[in-house]
């Protein structure tokens, strides 16, 4: 372990925080990396990507990456600036904020974080090209890392995070999506990219493939548990908390575990409300409110947390195999903190 990272408190401070806390001085170098990779000899590149650092974000993603490198024993030279762990990081996060740009696009995404997004303030074809922009980025350091299993795991997760996309696509508006293939898109669009993180930095540290597979699970599991809260909140949380539009999948007539329960416990007259709204996209001012209260009758945001919580206990039992130390109980308690956000 690195001798700068400051002790974890054990007040009543969130997980991700103390995790925040913990890798500091690994997150600030991480940060120089992303604002010294981000410059651009064009000015609406540099001024889009000085709009994302300051809409920030906590990062969890490259958190996981460097996290994931200490948990295995990750030996870093404290005269490098710029330690394998860290680059393989702002790779992550490079890749996930090209995603973010490329999905408020489609999406018509007016808020992220809960500021204004790219694409409201510099356009759609900005916002396309600096994603685009982004994603040569993250290549580019995993190019001048010269790991070919680091290139194969991030790459494959890049593809695996189009065809997520893709599948919810396909999937708009028809609520006689599965379960099963509700998961598919869950995997796709977001638990991939939780189980890449993890895996590269298991990578860095040069672990055993035990470890790195363990580490694999538990950032599929994580992701699972992530993205089913999110669609818990965009039907629950005020938008303040939630930080983008609430109701946006509502309005989009996206798939999601709340609206699959829902319209699997409704009655006939309910039935009809979600197939006008969601698969004839029909809807009025008093609409989304209405499907507001059938989600709490019908307890679709317990399910959908409940379920959550059984991919976490998942992520959780990954780590059982790792010596207990304070960094494995972080790990656990990230897990146990996703589930509970804004809730």
């Amino acid at each position: 372990m690195v001798e700068s990272k400051k002790p974890v408190s054990m007040d009543k401070e969130e997980p991700l925080q103390k995790l925040l806390d913990y890798l500091a001085a690994d997150m600030a170098m991480c940060n120089h990396v992303i604002m010294d990779k981000m410059k651009s000899s064009v000015d609406l590149v540099s001024q889009l990507a000085a709009h994302l650092i300051v809409a920030g974000g906590k990062r969890l993603r490259p958190l996981l990456t460097l996290a994931s490198a200490h948990l295995c024993g990750y030996e870093q030279d404290s005269n490098d600036l710029q330690p394998r762990h860290v680059r393989l990081a702002a790779c992550i996060e490079f890749l996930h904020t090209a995603t973010l740009l490329h999905d408020d696009v489609i999406d018509e995404s007016m808020l992220r974080r809960g500021t204004d997004s790219a694409n409201a303030i510099f356009g759609n074809s900005a916002s396309v090209l600096v994603g685009d922009f982004l994603f040569a980025r993250a290549f580019q350091l995993m190019t001048e890392d010269g790991s070919l299993k680091v290139m194969r795991i991030v790459s494959q997760a890049s593809a695996t995070i189009a065809e997520g996309e893709i599948l919810q696509m396909t999937m708009q508006n028809d609520l006689s999506t599965s379960v099963s293939r509700y998961f598919e898109v869950v995997y796709g669009k977001t638990a991939a990219l939780f189980a890449a993180s993890c895996r590269v930095g298991a990578l860095a540290a040069e672990c055993k493939s035990q470890d790195e597979e363990a580490l694999d699970v538990y950032g599929t599991n994580l992701g699972m548990a992530f993205q089913l809260v999110d669609d818990a909140l965009d039907y629950s949380a005020d938008q303040e908390k939630l930080g983008k539009t609430v109701g946006d999948d509502f309005r989009e007539g996206k798939i999601t575990y709340p609206v699959l329960i829902a319209y699997e416990k409704a009655d006939a007259e309910e039935k009809k409300f979600w197939e006008r709204v969601i698969e004839k996209g029909e809807q009025n001012e008093e609409d989304l409110l209405h499907a507001f209260s059938l989600i709490r009758k019908h307890h679709a945001i317990e399910a959908t947390l409940q379920e959550a919580m059984v991919f976490a206990n998942k992520a959780c039992d990954a780590l059982a195999h790792f010596p207990e130390s304070e960094l494995r109980n972080l790990f656990q308690d990230i897990a146990k903190y996703t589930v509970n956000r804004h809730f």
